[in-house]
């Protein structure tokens, strides 16, 4: 089991970098939500947002793999957790998707010009993915949290 994935130094990676996600992908969907209402973050940030989206998307991956790596190795894991964290690196790469999707259309958009109908409706699709993005974020790190306080708490 000396797998990249499995241990670092002696601690899991999977709770190493499931912080990662906690902060970072709500991070790029209140960056990519301000891109879609705010042209000129969009032509400021849009690149810094787009990183942390991408760098969010790995980090989703990396702790739903490394969370498989730690289930193994203890003997299986919170059911719920496992279901819902499955999904945790789609969700995040499709929110990664759009944000690159409506930057590279964006800038090229002079601010002299509205932006045209089918970009502001993508616009919407990113605002709705970053909120479920955020919402599944929180779905997902609190069934596995609650899972680790329930066996640390005395009662649990």
């Amino acid at each position: 089991m000396g797998s990249l994935l499995d241990t670092f130094s002696g601690l899991p990676v999977h709770a190493l970098v499931v912080h990662a996600v906690v902060v970072l992908v709500p991070l790029a969907a209140v960056g990519g939500i301000l891109m879609a209402v705010w042209r000129s973050f969009s032509r400021r940030f849009a690149p810094l947002v787009v990183f942390v989206a991408a760098v969010a998307a790995g980090s989703a991956l990396v702790a739903k793999e490394s969370g498989e790596k730690l289930s193994a190795r203890i003997g299986g894991g919170p059911p719920t957790h496992m279901q819902l964290g499955k999904w945790m690196p789609v969700i995040a790469g499709v929110l990664f998707l759009l944000i690159l999707a409506f930057w590279l259309v964006d800038r090229g958009i002079p601010l002299n010009r509205p932006r045209p109908l089918w970009l502001k409706l993508l616009g919407v699709a990113l605002i709705v993915a970053a909120l479920f993005a955020t919402f599944w974020t929180v779905r997902v790190g609190h069934t596995g949290s609650e899972a680790v306080w329930n066996q640390l708490l005395p009662g649990g």
